[in-house]
């Protein structure tokens, strides 16, 4: 049996290589991401009360 299971392989797929990615190479110019303003909540204005007549 083993004979046979050697002999057809198996149907798992292949190890894939790990550890560290390259990154960046060195010596290779990078560009600072850009800083956007920051967009804060607006503050919703009272409402002027009118003067109710009795």
């Amino acid at each position: 049996m083993g004979g046979v299971l050697a002999r057809i392989g198996t149907p798992a797929s292949p190890p894939k290589p790990r550890g560290k990615s390259p990154g960046w190479e060195t010596g290779q110019p990078r560009q600072r991401r850009i800083t956007y303003p920051i967009v804060r909540k607006r503050t919703s204005k009272l409402r002027k009360q009118t003067a109710k007549s009795a």
